[in-house]
């Protein structure tokens, strides 16, 4: 279990040590939860394995989900993105594609890793996968972000939630963009101030972003939103790196992030009785598979 009760004491201890976020944190792991570092690097490189398997997967224009809403988007942006002629540039199409790939496997009941949900599943390794093809990461390096992005995870779960049902879509697809902006960051050799501003920006981006899965399904809109996810991700983590701050410190961000969860009506919180699971279309959707 983590010891760190805030992204701060991260930032400090790291930079006491004059250690990146990762050794810190792994050092503390072993310590506290007398565990080896061989089997803390053991049990992270096998969720990588996993996110690999599931991108290997996820370009297969056949593949659709049970109920029929999803499947072939991931393959259509990976299409689009080879063609080289993107608007947002090479980096950021093929990571979007693998996002939403990856969400239509984990719809369609492939294996993934929950990172930090299943309905954020297609972020993180979206960005660790685009980095390892885009940028030549090698395994060792994204496992080591990996630890810093579970960090972040854990410190933004024990000071606010990571449920949807809890806090919205904020809490899945906004924790999941600002663990993988960390990781870029740090991947990117920035600092542990950086990593700090990067999950500030990426959570302020996706502040009260509410659940409202179209007949209870993680399809529609929740594919999409991890699209768009790695993208706020990738925007945070550039913005932290040429030097800009957040004006808000990150740990207070997290706490307005739980104060806004906690304030959303129950209909925006994974229940399907509010905002596009209520639309017209949404309700049609839902009496077309459920009857």
């Amino acid at each position: 279990m983590l010891t760190y009760q805030s992204i701060a004491e991260i930032i400090t201890a790291a930079n006491e040590s004059g250690s990146p976020i990762w050794r810190v944190v792994l050092d503390d792991h072993v310590k506290t939860t007398e565990t080896s570092e061989e089997d803390i690097i053991s049990r992270m490189t096998l969720s990588l394995e996993v996110m690999k398997r599931s991108a290997e997967e996820r370009m297969n224009p056949e593949i659709r989900s049970m109920s029929g809403l999803s499947g072939g988007d991931g393959f259509r942006m990976n299409e689009y993105a080879k063609g080289g002629n993107t608007i947002g540039g090479s980096f950021n199409a093929k990571a979007t594609a693998t996002a939403l790939a990856i969400m239509e496997y984990n719809a369609a009941m492939g294996k993934i890793v929950a990172a930090p949900t299943a309905g954020s599943c297609g972020i993180m390794p979206a960005g660790l996968l685009t980095m390892m093809q885009e940028r030549g990461i090698t395994d060792e390096q994204a496992v080591q972000a990996l630890i810093t992005a579970g960090a972040m995870g854990m410190v933004i779960a024990n000071k606010a939630s990571i449920s949807g049902a809890q806090g919205g879509c904020q809490a899945e697809c906004g924790t999941a963009s600002a663990m993988t902006a960390a990781a870029l960051v740090e991947l990117m050799g920035g600092t542990p101030e950086m990593c700090g501003h990067a999950v500030s920006i990426a959570l302020q981006n996706i502040l009260g972003l509410v659940c409202d899965p179209v007949a209870g399904l993680v399809e529609v809109p929740c594919i999409l939103r991890n699209g768009s996810g790695i993208s706020i991700a990738i925007n945070a983590a550039d913005m932290a790196l040429a030097g800009i701050e957040s004006i808000i410190p990150v740990d207070e961000v997290i706490t307005a992030m739980d104060e806004v969860g906690n304030a959303m009506p129950a209909s925006l919180r994974e229940t399907a009785l509010g905002g596009l699971a209520t639309t017209p279309t949404g309700i049609a959707i839902k009496e077309k598979i459920f009857g």
